[in-house]
């Protein structure tokens, strides 16, 4: 479910800093990279909140449009804006969008998916995308076993995950909150 082509994203939560970072490699048809430096890390709502989307392009571009038009509605209110996201694609049974996206403010980090469900990792740390296991392993490893900051845990994990993943590369772009 959590385990899209066409992306990594990966976020963590330390010392009440979220940061969110994703790799630039947009690919087609499994075996051509179109682009390296795509933008798939950005901020909503004032920049109060981040976020990052894997997936299908048009899917993903589509999930953000909706998410952002909740967080209008709501008033930046990240938990209520992706539930009640998450009941309009449940009533919807004709389309699944086939993204994700984490998104974070400065007190909550969410999973969303483009199917309905939402997670709010209880761990402050997640990943998505072709790479996000890789991704997800090496967070989980350096921010229990280093001092190294939110940020430079994301880093560094994305580093590991684009030497792992031929959909992911090193072209990052990393957006914090909090602090």
């Amino acid at each position: 479910m959590f385990n899209l082509l066409g992306t990594t994203i990966c976020a963590v939560k330390k010392n009440g800093i979220t940061v969110i970072g994703g790799d630039g490699q947009v690919t087609m048809n499994q075996n051509t990279v179109l682009k390296s430096n795509a933008v798939k890390v950005k901020r909503l709502f004032n920049d109060e909140v981040i976020f990052g989307f894997a997936g299908s392009v048009s899917d993903a571009f589509a999930l953000t449009e909706k998410f952002e038009e909740m967080l209008q509605k709501y008033n930046g209110n990240l938990m209520r804006a992706a539930v009640e996201l998450a009941d309009q694609w449940r009533m919807d049974k004709a389309r699944k969008l086939e993204a994700m996206m984490i998104a974070a403010n400065k007190d909550t980090m969410l999973i969303i998916s483009g199917t309905g469900e939402i997670v709010d990792p209880e761990i402050g740390v997640c990943a998505i995308g072709s790479g996000g296991n890789y991704a997800l392993s090496a967070a989980l490893a350096l921010k229990n076993n280093t001092n190294l900051s939110a940020e430079e845990i994301v880093i560094e994990s994305m580093k590991i995950a684009s030497q792992l993943c031929v959909f992911t590369n090193d072209n990052l772009t990393i957006e914090k909150i909090g602090g």
